[in-house]
């Protein structure tokens, strides 16, 4: 009767390196994007070697900050061009108009903004290095 069990060979293992927080880094550079700019904080000051997850956390305080600072640019020319627009009853319909176009734009920003968190913690985790262009830039300064 044959085994089914099966041997692994010592040399065939995959080496998994791990950061100073004790994770594996695909790990711990994932976990950098989990609570934004909190968790990239945290990561980048508890890492000091790990390029790796020193970059995603970096990155991950980046695409946070950018798209926290989108965010609140959008609300404030939001609030002057509805404040503007709707003062007024002759502008009342471009105002309309305008409130509806920032709206979408802000729900643009919103999904993309989910989708690229996902995109990132994923990439992540694979261990590959995705480079989004403004935080990537910002994050390089950082390091």
């Amino acid at each position: 009767m044959a085994s089914t069990t099966h041997e692994i060979d010592e040399e065939s293992a995959v080496a998994t390196v791990e950061s100073e927080s004790g994770l594996d880094e695909n790990v711990a550079g994932a976990l950098s994007y989990l609570f934004g700019f909190v968790t990239g904080l945290i990561f980048f000051l508890i890492e000091k070697e790990n390029d790796f997850v020193r970059f995603h956390a970096a990155q991950s305080m980046a695409f946070s900050g950018v798209v926290f600072v989108a965010y609140i640019a959008l609300s404030i020319v939001g609030t002057v061009m509805t404040t503007v627009l709707f003062s007024s009853t002759s502008t009342f319909f471009v105002g309309s108009i305008v409130s509806m176009v920032l709206g979408l734009v802000w729900l643009v920003l919103a999904l993309g903004g989910f989708a690229v968190w996902i995109y990132l913690m994923i990439r992540a985790y694979q261990g590959k290095t995705p480079r989004i262009p403004i935080a990537a830039g910002i994050a390089d300064k950082l390091m």
